[in-house]
């Protein structure tokens, strides 16, 4: 059933109240995340974890992020969608407390099971508010300014995560972290969001956990935010066995790669369809990987976050978008809990797989700069994989969309 609200039915800005305030808690959730999530793999490495067990720290939060998935479908039809938000964000500062506590691997693991809690809720809640608050027929650019804040916060979070820990230490910075996310807990309770019908009583079924209509979008997203993850996960450190000073530098290049390319990829995808950008984002994505494999100084990692911002950056949102033109307004908060799904799984498979491929290689007489090398290498394969499935169902899934009477693909 189409969303029957004026705004989000009808043409026009997708400046309104309700989306500045969304785009609003997006950026400071965001810069707080990639604050932290920056620090996780070399706090663990400071604590004395080995390559592998750094890839299994920092996938962790994936268990109990897919662990709520069952509810999240449900709760997101059954309570306002702002008392959830607020309730997320209190969790993901718990975690943040967590880490500030931290003096062993154990406590850190801790603070990530509540981290998947409290981002298993976030982010399909986040995805499906900024759709709500869009124009049927502005969603795809909607959805691409909306993750403009990602980008911002990825420009900004790493490099003051990094220069805060060099000033404060690490227990200091993830606390300035939580007092940060906090401010979020005024604004998701003033935001405001329609009452749910409760015609039912809550109950979790598998209707309301998974969007069959998005499975497709969903699986080519466990592939390339799998791959996505090993950046996030190991390119401090890799810059570091590199001994190049400033590789946080890396992050601002890729959101400030964001910025330009986001608000263009959006009007593409209104005006040419979603494959005008989903096709050679995965292929741009790909070849960020083989650009990183190679890089040896600050310049060549810049390029290489350039790059990246121009696949993944590019292709993430698109995908994500194609999951909310496949559903029905209503059905938006499962469409974007099964597509987090893909998401997340990939967060908890690869970067424990890519931590093995780089302890393989040292074990056998590789240096730690080439474990890393041939690891992102390898890793072009899921991207491939991904470009592979959304050729062969390219058709059927324009087909869908065009039948839901949405714009086509």
């Amino acid at each position: 059933m189409k969303n029957k609200n004026n705004h989000a039915s009808g043409k026009g800005s997708i400046w309104s109240r309700a989306f500045i305030s969304i785009f609003i808690i997006n950026l400071i959730l965001n810069l707080s995340q990639f604050m932290t999530t920056a620090l996780i793999p070399k706090y663990a490495a400071h604590l004395g974890a080995t390559a592998t067990i750094i890839g299994m720290v920092t996938s962790m939060f994936a268990i109990t992020a897919l662990g709520v998935r069952p509810i999240v479908g449900p709760t997101t039809s059954y309570f306002k969608k702002n008392q959830l938000l607020a309730v997320s964000t209190g969790i993901i500062i718990l975690a943040f407390i967590c880490y500030g506590l931290a003096n062993h691997i154990t406590v850190v693991v801790v603070g990530r099971l509540l981290h998947g809690i409290g981002m298993g809720f976030l982010a399909p809640l986040s995805l499906a508010l900024a759709s709500d608050a869009l124009p049927e027929s502005r969603i795809a650019s909607g959805i691409g300014v909306f993750s403009m804040g990602q980008a911002i916060a990825t420009a900004i979070g790493p490099l003051l995560g990094l220069e805060l820990v060099q000033t404060y230490g690490y227990s200091a910075t993830f606390f300035i972290s939580a007092i940060g996310t906090s401010s979020v807990l005024i604004l998701s309770l003033r935001l405001k969001t329609k009452a749910p019908e409760r015609n039912k009583t809550f109950k979790i079924s598998l209707y309301n956990i998974i969007a069959p209509e998005v499975i497709v979008p969903t699986v080519i997203m466990f592939f390339l935010a799998g791959a996505f993850s090993c950046i996030n996960s190991f390119i401090l450190i890799y810059g570091a066995a590199l001994d190049v000073d400033e590789i946080g530098l890396f992050f601002t290049s890729y959101a400030i790669g964001l910025l330009f390319t986001r608000p263009i990829s959006g009007k593409l995808s209104e005006k040419y369809g979603l494959s005008t950008t989903i096709i050679p984002g995965i292929i741009i994505f790909a070849l960020s990987f083989i650009v990183i494999s190679y890089s040896r100084s600050l310049p060549m990692f810049i390029v290489a976050g350039a790059i990246s911002a121009c696949g993944y950056g590019i292709c993430q949102p698109s995908i994500q978008t194609l999951c909310m033109k496949l559903v029905s307004s209503d059905r938006r908060g499962v469409a974007g809990n099964t597509n987090y799904i893909g998401v997340d799984t990939g967060y908890l498979i690869t970067p424990s797989l890519a931590g093995f491929i780089v302890s393989v290689v040292q074990s056998n007489g590789g240096s730690e700069v080439a474990g890393y090398a041939i690891m992102y290498q390898v890793m072009t394969i899921p991207i491939l994989i991904a470009l592979a499935i959304f050729l062969l169902k390219r058709k059927s899934l324009k087909e869908k969309e065009a039948s839901s009477n949405l714009s086509s693909i």
